[in-house]
């Protein structure tokens, strides 16, 4: 049914063809894009890279486009999204009690959100509640309390001021007797090349919850509001078990990296001329440092000429094990290693475990060690996970001989933004070399040992 035969194919690749993405028409030749572009060269210039490589030529486009789609809330109004959904609704017609359009509790729960912090332009992702007591005989189609959420979400955010935007904005557009909000944030937490080292059990995401109310919902100590949790519990959402962001508002992790490296001007001036780009105010007070703290994080993936540091490969290699043939006897594996990198298609981070299985004796502790350096090491670049996966197995291969499988699972940034926002989706690639690419049974006991995943 309207397949390519092969020649077809070739041609249209050859042509630029992108199967499955879909550009908004002229987008690329807008000033907007066009300044985006310009200034991711210039970052992955600052990073040693080559932008004419095959897998960074389309880059700042691509880079761009998912900005603007990301940030497309600034070009929205609210009341235009309100007032066409407003519709009559009576209350009850004995007027004892609270329903309908007058006094009956409404609330929409688990909507996903997905924004850019404003303190350090990295992803956080946002479970919403909201909630309203209608007045007036009026309510609102429900759908539109997740595009006004929608809204203020596609701008550069903070926790609290997005919660304050959306409960201000229903509260205006619809009056009703109250508003309650409620975010539950999720920030990824991205350590740098050298606590990545010296923690293998970095925490990858910084979770808190923030709450906003209009109304009859101002106080959080009122009946109402334990109503609305109320409902919220029986989604098992309990919002006690969450930490809250401190008075200081400093809840983004980027704020708790130091380094004394300075920032490359040119580089910070590229960001500088994103975030303008986005109609957002650089000179800001909140996005003053934006630029500064962006750069920093994204020279954790600099490509760099050092060698690999793994405490004299050589000396810990092994020879091949001498195997009799028995799957079970002989498999020894190293499981769920962290993984940290970032995404060269996007300029976004991604995250998982890596699973490396081998043929042999159980290696000593220094070299488990040596499994995580080598992860680290070929994971802290730009990258793709299908490479990632391979140079894995090619390096742990010099270390424990050539019969090795390798399965890295990672949640990428990339699919919760760009417009697709597959929230929860994960990605498993899988390397195998020597034995266990001719064993069907190795491979598959291998497998067989890999732990379930278990959830953020």
């Amino acid at each position: 049914m309207g397949a390519l035969v092969d020649g077809h194919f070739d041609e249209e690749l050859e042509n630029g063809l992108v199967l499955g993405v879909s550009c908004e028409p002229g987008i690329e030749n807008e000033p907007e894009t066009k300044v985006i572009q310009d200034a991711v060269k210039v970052l992955l210039l600052g990073l040693g890279e080559d932008i004419n490589r095959e897998g960074l030529r389309k880059t700042p486009f691509r880079v761009a486009k998912a900005l603007r789609e990301g940030t497309r809330g600034y070009k929205l109004k609210v009341k235009d999204i309100v007032q066409s959904a407003l519709f009559p609704e009576a209350g009850l017609d004995n007027g004892v009690g609270h329903a309908g359009g007058v006094g009956g509790l409404v609330i929409v729960r688990d909507l996903d959100l997905f924004t850019y912090c404003e303190l350090c332009l990295l992803p956080f992702q946002v479970k919403c509640h909201v909630g309203y007591v209608p007045s007036g005989q009026r309510v609102v189609g429900l759908s539109k309390l997740s595009r006004v959420a929608d809204v203020f979400a596609k701008r550069l955010q903070d926790p609290q001021r997005l919660a304050d935007e959306v409960c201000s904005a229903l509260q205006n557009g619809i009056m009703p007797t109250g508003v309650a909000v409620v975010l539950q944030c999720s920030h990824i937490h991205f350590p740098n090349f050298a606590s990545a080292f010296l923690n293998s059990n970095h925490q990858g995401w910084f979770k808190t919850v923030v709450t906003s109310g209009s109304g009859v919902f101002e106080n959080e100590k009122d009946i109402i509001w334990g109503e609305f949790l109320s409902l919220l519990k029986f989604r098992g959402i309990d919002i006690d078990a969450c930490s809250r962001v401190s008075g200081d508002g400093c809840w983004c992790p980027s704020q708790n990296i130091s380094t004394v490296e300075p920032a490359d001007s040119e580089m910070v001036t590229a960001v500088t001329s994103i975030i303008q780009s986005l109609g957002e105010d650089p000179l800001r007070k909140e996005l003053l440092g934006t630029p500064t703290r962006f750069v920093r994080w994204l020279m954790n993936f600099r490509n760099t000429d050092f060698k690999m540091k793994l405490n004299g490969i050589d000396r810990y290699r092994m020879s091949p094990f001498e195997s009799n043939g028995d799957v079970e006897d002989s498999i020894q594996s190293e499981l769920n290693l962290s993984l940290w990198s970032q995404c060269e298609h996007h300029l976004l981070p991604f995250h998982g475990v890596v699973h490396i299985g081998y043929f042999g004796s159980e290696i000593d502790v220094i070299g488990k060690s040596l499994f995580q350096s080598i992860v680290h090491f070929h994971g802290f670049k730009l990258q793709v996970q299908e490479r990632l996966t391979r140079q894995i197995a090619e390096t742990v291969s010099l270390l424990v001989g050539k019969d090795v499988m390798v399965v890295v699972e990672c949640n990428h940034t990339c699919m919760i933004s760009r417009g697709i926002e597959k929230f929860g989706s994960s990605t498993a690639t899988m390397a195998v070399l020597g034995r266990f690419s001719t064993e069907p049974a190795a491979r598959a006991k291998f497998l067989q040992s890999i732990p379930p995943t278990t959830g953020e």
